[in-house]
């Protein structure tokens, strides 16, 4: 290959990588924290969100995001940003303990409290409206999450996920709370069926929830592809309510 074509193609790839540049959001990446803690003895890690413009002196609300399996809290949240901007709303997305997926035990409410704990030692935020939306093994586990803890949570929702177990079901006796939770999920899931969705869709609303569920023609189980029209109209859906009190939580073993 000619010195000149040499030149020409990593002038290209420069071109390209400026051109990639350019299109990123501005603020991509620029306020993102990442945060360790102990928990249990063990080290963990969140990241943390604050949206660009924060209005002085008014608590903003604050939404838990649980990533889906073989993700992580920072890809999660990085799809939310443009929403969290938009909205003022603080974002934290923690891990979990392994990529394969939450475990009840390991990250279950005494971990994402601690997770909330620790941020509010350094900032401050609005306790009645703490939120929880959670993607596939993310989303089974902001169900059973949202019923345990449903004084603490103001409300919940999720994409692609549903209640496989039936033993898993035995959470809504624990609900405290009328907890409102909107279900989200692709008419061509390869994961979560339909028929299981609306089911457990059904077992919320007939324990008295208020359950919004929307189906997406078309969409099979990646996040990633609906997110931009999804995460507003979840956010929509969350922002809706707020608890009735301050929050309460419920030591669960």
């Amino acid at each position: 290959m000619s010195r000149s074509c040499v030149m020409t193609l990593i002038c290209t790839a420069i071109t390209m990588i400026a051109l990639s540049l350019a299109s990123a959001p501005a603020n991509a990446g620029a306020m993102i924290e990442t945060r360790a803690l102990t928990v249990a003895g063990k080290p963990r890690t969140y990241f943390v969100y604050r949206p660009a413009a924060e209005a002085a002196g008014t608590p903003q609300p604050l939404l838990m995001l649980l990533h889906g399996s073989q993700s992580s809290g920072r890809a999660i949240l990085n799809e939310w940003i443009e929403v969290a901007d938009h909205a003022g709303v603080t974002l934290l997305a923690p891990n979990a303990t392994t990529p394969v997926g939450w475990r009840i035990r390991e990250d279950g409410p005494d971990y994402l409290r601690a997770v909330i704990n620790d941020f509010a030692t350094r900032s401050s935020f609005d306790r009645r409206r703490l939120y929880l939306f959670g993607v596939s093994g993310g989303a089974v586990h902001a169900l059973t999450i949202g019923s345990i803890e449903s004084a603490y949570f103001a409300a919940v929702a999720i994409w692609a996920g549903a209640w496989r177990e039936q033993r898993s079901y035995l959470a809504l006796a624990h609900a405290r709370r009328k907890i409102p939770i909107a279900f989200f999920i692709g008419d061509r899931d390869e994961f979560f069926p339909l028929d299981s969705v609306q089911e457990t869709a059904a077992a919320f609303r007939n324990a008295g929830h208020p359950v919004q569920l929307t189906i997406l023609p078309g969409q099979r189980h990646d996040y990633h592809r609906v997110a931009s029209r999804l995460n507003p109209a979840a956010w929509e859906f969350l922002q809706a309510s707020e608890l009735p009190a301050e929050p309460y939580y419920q030591p669960y073993d």
